[in-house]
């Protein structure tokens, strides 16, 4: 298989929250609705718009989400809510509010979270002793040799 690269890692994220937004909601045992579905005549859906719904997930499509969920295990607990934030479609503004950040460092956070799942997927661990911007620009080059 070739190699992980930031942007496989962020499609792959972004495919998972999808998929768990399409998942059904959870509902507590024993909830359910005994009111009847209304059932619309002819008159009342002349001027309706077709109600198109997405098809549910495929098996494959819910192990891939799986599977892109516990890539999360490898971060620090902050920087996986903040990847999982990202790749959700939250904006920056509320994620910086949320955990109290610039712009700036809460991009360089989800960059540098995005490349330490690159380094573990590609069979390697981050160095601890170097800074994140190596981590980061050393992700999708890690076939070939380091930069130092």
């Amino acid at each position: 298989m070739t190699s992980w690269t930031i942007a496989r890692v962020q499609d792959r994220l972004e495919l998972a929250a999808e998929v768990f937004k399409q998942m059904p909601g959870v509902k507590p045992q024993g909830h359910f609705n005994a009111w009847p579905d209304y059932q619309y005549s002819f008159a009342d859906q002349v001027g309706q718009e077709p109600k198109m719904r997405k098809p549910r997930p495929s098996p494959r499509m819910i192990t891939e989400a799986d599977e892109a969920m516990l890539w999360l295990r490898w971060l620090e607990v902050e920087d996986a809510k903040l990847v999982w934030a990202r790749v959700n479609g939250k904006a920056w503004k509320p994620i910086c509010w949320e955990f109290g950040m610039s712009r700036a460092a809460a991009a360089r956070r989800w960059q540098y979270g995005l490349a330490v799942i690159v380094w573990r997927l590609n069979g390697r661990v981050p160095p601890a002793k170097r800074s994140q911007r190596f981590v980061i620009e050393n992700a999708n080059h890690l076939s070939r040799k380091i930069v130092l």
